[in-house]
């Protein structure tokens, strides 16, 4: 069997709360909006939310953090154990750091934070925390500002590590944090944050390159939102790495998925290069989902992290009123003819269809332990390319039910040889009122079809060669 991939990540743990709504009105006695809220969701953020995006099936994540000894801090602890990610806690002073954003529609009106800009913790680290860096596979430093990545323990520990090779460090940067630690395999500021550290007047297309010798790092890669990333490798030109075009969507959280991403490829054995083009193109779909919200949406952060008040929409797009939405599913494991022409009539049958994909594991347990042939990611990218499909939501159950109870699309829309009346999820989309609908069969069409003559002519070459 295949060992897992340990990745640790070290940084700031954060509240992050979205409370979403609608403004209709402003204050009588002030000039300011009044949000009518209608849902609210939390959950880990800064170092946490990284710790959560880098959870893989071939990796196990711990996370390395100050935790506050309050509720909100019980809550942050539980919500990382749901999500598999272990966590060693570090003494906090004071109360858990809590983000605010307070949003109408798409647009952010203000945010407010709680706690204060956080200290180191205090006292040595525990023991276990140098074990933890010794049996990485890579590690993620993710600094918030907070001062954990100013604590003089750790900050030697992770020296250490540097300089021993054991394992490559990602440092992700804060304006408000510390310097990262000479030896790091990879440093990752985005532009902002790059020519505030910038050791030249005027930032350039050189500033990569000056950062890395500054930092004495491997590599640095500086993210630059929809233009894409520039990266500077210690005897090699700079690169510039392009990213689909993501424009006027939430970018937030799409740095500690570019880190976190990058951070697993480099621990599963992906050269640097690969690894910052997959955290491009990842970071890329982050921003193409809604950002954090949208991920905690997806992920379902509500219940003792949130709470909500109205309908959730899966995809993290909000409605618009009067649209009809549409979704569909399946596992789209190769796409076919069959598939084009019924996204293409499930489309029309609305203003917006949302894809509900089966994941890799879901796809195992339906079509056995040879599917799928492509991963769920690459899936999802296949689909979203298509410009009938608006978005792809990823389900890890044997159905789409918990979802479709999420998104209450208008029309479900089955493609097969179904009865609508026997369909299993018919009752649940009638329930609010919504409306299924079975979309044309194409005979002939499958992708089982397509990978037994894959198969098979794969065998006829072999034998012919032989």
């Amino acid at each position: 069997m295949t060992r897992r991939a340990r990745i640790v990540v070290v940084g700031d743990l954060v509240l992050d709360r979205d409370v979403d709504g609608r403004v209709e009105r402003e204050c009588p006695d002030a000039p300011a909006p009044v949000l009518d809220v209608e849902r609210s969701v939390q959950g880990p953020g800064g170092a946490g939310l990284a710790a959560l995006l880098a959870v893989a099936p071939d990796t196990d994540v711990h996370l390395i953090a100050p935790l506050a000894a309050d509720a909100r801090g019980e809550q942050l602890r539980a919500a990382l154990s749901d999500a598999g990610v272990g966590l060693t806690a570090l003494p906090h002073l004071g109360g858990t750091r809590t983000k605010t954003r307070l949003r109408a529609g798409d647009r952010v009106i203000t945010r407010y934070d709680e706690g204060g800009p956080g200290t180191p913790p205090p006292g040595a680290p525990p023991d276990a925390v140098g074990a933890l860096l010794r049996e990485a596979n890579a590690i993620l430093v993710s600094d918030y500002g907070a001062g954990t990545t100013s604590h003089a323990g750790l900050r030697e520990l992770l020296a250490r590590t540097a300089r021993d090779g054991r394992a490559p460090i990602v440092w992700d940067p804060h304006p408000r944090g510390t310097t990262p630690l000479p030896g790091c395999a990879v440093v990752t500021p985005n532009l902002g944050e790059a020519q505030h550290f910038s050791p030249i007047e005027r930032p350039t297309t050189h500033l990569p390159e000056a950062l890395r010798a500054q930092w004495s790092a491997e590599a640095v890669c500086v993210t630059r939102g929809a233009d894409g990333a520039l990266l500077a490798r210690a005897g090699h030109p700079l690169t510039r790495v392009p990213v689909p075009d993501v424009r006027d969507r939430d970018t937030c959280g799409a740095g500690d998925s570019f880190a976190a991403s990058l951070t697993r490829s480099l621990a599963t054995g992906h050269t640097l290069y690969a690894a910052v083009h997959r955290a491009a193109a990842d970071a890329a779909e982050w921003v193409r989902g809604n950002g954090t919200t949208g991920f905690r949406q997806r992920s379902g952060r509500v219940g003792p992290m949130g709470d909500s008040a109205g309908v959730l929409d899966s995809a993290g797009l909000p409605r618009t009123p009067g649209e009809r939405v549409v979704a569909t599913g399946g596992c789209f494991d190769l796409l076919h003819a069959g598939h084009i022409g019924s996204l293409r009539a499930a489309r029309s049958l609305g203003d917006r269809l949302v894809e509900l994909l089966n994941s890799d594991r879901s796809v195992r347990r339906l079509k056995g332990p040879t599917r799928p042939v492509q991963t769920q990611d690459d899936r999802a990218a296949v689909l979203r390319a298509l410009d009938v499909v608006d978005e792809v939501v990823i389900f890890d159950e044997d159905d789409p039910c918990r979802l479709l109870a999420t998104l209450r699309p208008d029309i479900w829309a089955k493609g097969g040889d179904y009865d609508p009346e026997t369909l299993p999820e018919a009752d649940l989309v009638r329930s609010w009122g919504g409306e299924v609908v079975i979309l044309p069969f194409v005979a002939g069409m499958s992708t089982t079809g397509l990978v037994q003559t894959i198969v098979g002519r794969a065998a006829l070459e072999t034998a012919a060669d032989a």
